[in-house]
């Protein structure tokens, strides 16, 4: 288990939380943490389906901010666990704002890293009048050049991970490795989606850090929950036109944002961290020079909490 970086606040429990039905299949799972008259953060995790961590609370000071986080469908303590049906990035966005209308928050930083930078981004874009700014790491715009990147590039650099990946699969089907696991994983039989999960999550997992942080303990929930949920969003372009993040960022690039990148991120490499800066004028981009792809790598919290520090004080980032 890899140490917590000091970077961050003290632990917190949350002020409340509870369950939202949103239709008849998915209910999610939400907390409130910090102030209750502070300045409304909506919090983003990634994957899709990896969930909430007690640790994700802590980017935040908590004396100025009210951070709403959630389990997004099919992720974490949201049920079902792993439902990929009535799942796509356009029904989350409904989500996001049935919280917001429920909390009676009117605008919000986003902040969301990895699938959560997506999210924020796709969120954003819907609806650029309920945002106050942006704080994204490990970008992810959910191209077909990234989700290639993300299941055959990674061979350059993990090539024994990679083979692992695709030893799972019968020789006709490695040529389509994402197909294959597709097919499996979203079956309705355990026996063939259980094996496919978890490979699948040990593929991403085992590169999320730049520096070795020895094994995860195994978990059942983030297996199936990024497993089944990853697969099912990439193999749909994440619901999305090719590029659709790009063309639209126009909608919100009057806003602040502040960009954190790991120099060393092999999941979502810096090339759209720079692309999406150079189409956003008034973006900031901070390149951990020491990092790869996880939020609590020392450098990349680090930054992240400057971010929303220097939003605390400003309003804005520089």
């Amino acid at each position: 288990m890899h140490a917590i970086p000091t970077s961050l606040f003290p632990p917190i429990q949350p002020l409340r939380s509870g369950m939202l039905e949103v239709d008849d299949l998915h209910t999610i799972y939400w907390e409130e943490v910090g102030n209750p008259a502070g300045v409304p953060v909506l919090f983003l995790h990634g994957g899709p389906g990896a969930g909430l961590s007690v640790q994700h609370r802590r980017f935040f000071d908590p004396q100025h901010y009210r951070v709403i986080l959630f389990d997004q469908r099919g992720a974490g303590k949201s049920t079902p666990l792993g439902e990929w049906r009535n799942n796509t990035t356009q029904l989350l966005i409904e989500d996001i704002e049935r919280l917001r209308t429920m909390f009676g928050i009117e605008q919000w930083l986003v902040f969301g890293g990895s699938w959560g930078s997506t999210l924020a981004l796709a969120y954003g874009e819907t609806h650029p009048q309920r945002c106050l700014g942006f704080v994204l790491r490990g970008i992810f715009l959910c191209t077909q050049r990234e989700i290639d990147w993300f299941i055959h590039g990674v061979e350059w650099f993990y090539p024994e991970l990679y083979d692992e990946f695709v030893g799972h699969l019968p020789p006709e089907e490695r040529a389509d490795p994402l197909a294959a696991y597709v097919a499996r994983m979203l079956c309705d039989d355990p026996e063939k989606y259980w094996p496919a999960a978890r490979a699948w999550s040990r593929f991403e997992g085992r590169r999320v850090f730049l520096l070795p942080h020895g094994e995860e303990a195994p978990s059942d929930t983030l297996d199936l929950g990024v497993g089944r949920l990853e697969s099912h969003y990439m193999a749909n372009l994440g619901f999305f036109e090719e590029d659709q993040l790009m063309k639209h960022v126009g909608r919100i690039a009057h806003l602040p944002c502040v960009i954190v990148q790991g120099r060393y991120d092999v999941i979502c490499p810096p090339v759209s961290a720079y692309r999406l800066h150079q189409a956003w004028p008034g973006s900031t981009l901070r390149i951990v020079p020491d990092g790869g792809h996880g939020a609590l790598e020392h450098g990349i919290a680090r930054e992240l909490v400057a971010a929303t520090e220097q939003f605390k004080r400003d309003g804005r980032f520089s």
